[in-house]
């Protein structure tokens, strides 16, 4: 039998997401674009939240991604006037497993995206950031299995050439 293929795409949404390592929390908002501006406004989300009362310091871990403006960003945070310190920590390139919210992206996908049939983009938005409310609603800490003797043995050569 033969089956016509009636795919019809209808744009993507791009997620931006941050995970509060100690509690297993997401935080998360989808864009139909992936431009530094967009990030900005994630950042302003963080910032604005309850994650970031009462703290010294936040810390990001970043990959060397275009969207998070290496060259950019940290003039941007301060120009910000932030009660706290950010401080950027940028993973080595094609080390973005490094990244704890990464993590959360494959049962996300698992869970949530398969099958991949939504009528539009709202349908999708509401289905990923209804996975992550639901997630949240039981959230545990990431139990990371990769040690310090791990990131030695996997990148140590890297490390000191970096030092």
């Amino acid at each position: 039998m033969r089956v016509r293929h009636r795919y019809r795409r209808r744009g993507i949404l791009n997620l931006f997401a941050a995970l509060l390592v100690h509690r297993g929390r997401t935080m998360a908002c989808c864009e139909e674009r992936k431009r530094f501006v967009e990030f900005q406004g994630f950042l302003r989300m963080i910032f604005g939240s309850l994650w970031c009362r009462r703290i010294r310091v936040l810390h990001f871990i970043l990959d060397n991604g275009p969207t998070h403006a290496p060259k950019q960003i940290e003039s941007w945070i301060a120009a910000q006037r932030l009660a706290f310190a950010v401080k950027i920590h940028w993973l080595p390139i094609n080390a973005s497993w490094l990244d704890q919210v990464e993590i959360i992206f494959s049962p996300l996908q698992r869970k949530a995206l398969r099958p991949s049939h939504f009528a539009d983009r709202e349908q999708l938005r509401q289905r990923v950031l209804g996975y992550l409310e639901q997630r949240n609603r039981h959230a545990k800490p990431i139990r990371w299995t990769y040690t310090k003797a791990d990131l030695r043995q996997d990148w140590g050569q890297h490390l000191r050439a970096c030092a």
